[in-house]
């Protein structure tokens, strides 16, 4: 199973909770940062997301609290990021999109954390998002082989 694969440490999960605490107060500009990075890194994707972004900002945000405040409950977690991967790949992500989106998250924590974005913590939050996107794409991929079967 992904979940167990990747299941990050009792202290990898406290630095990603901690240092995600530390974010929540700057949520709105961490969001401004986020969206800058992944258009910078990948123009394309922006056809993807609604011209006003106010929203969107909002619900990324409130995934990656939800995710963070979920970590310890990993079979409550994984259900919920399962589905939310089968929703993306409706939207029309690709496996590709999650690297990408990966490296934009890291930049973001790297700049909204300042010097708190120790070695360890970006390690932390790489385990973290591998198992959060790991848990997605399995989500993706049931939805197209279920297609591809029809």
């Amino acid at each position: 199973m992904l979940a167990q694969k990747f299941a990050p440490t009792e202290r990898e999960l406290k630095l990603v909770r901690n240092s995600f605490d530390q974010v929540v107060p700057i949520a709105g500009v961490a969001a401004d940062l986020f969206y800058m990075r992944l258009f910078e890194i990948a123009p394309s994707l922006r056809r993807m997301f609604p011209e006003d972004m106010r929203d969107q900002k909002r619900k990324l945000m409130v995934m990656i609290a939800t995710a963070v405040q979920g970590l310890h409950d990993l079979d409550t977690l994984v259900p919920h990021l399962t589905a939310l991967g089968a929703r993306h790949a409706g939207y029309g992500v690709k496996d590709e999109h999650y690297k990408i989106f990966g490296e934009a998250l890291i930049w973001t924590l790297e700049r909204g954390l300042g010097n708190a974005f120790t070695r360890e913590v970006e390690r932390a939050w790489v385990r973290v998002y591998l198992l959060l996107a790991a848990t997605m794409q399995s989500g993706a991929n049931e939805v197209c082989t279920m297609q591809a079967a029809e």
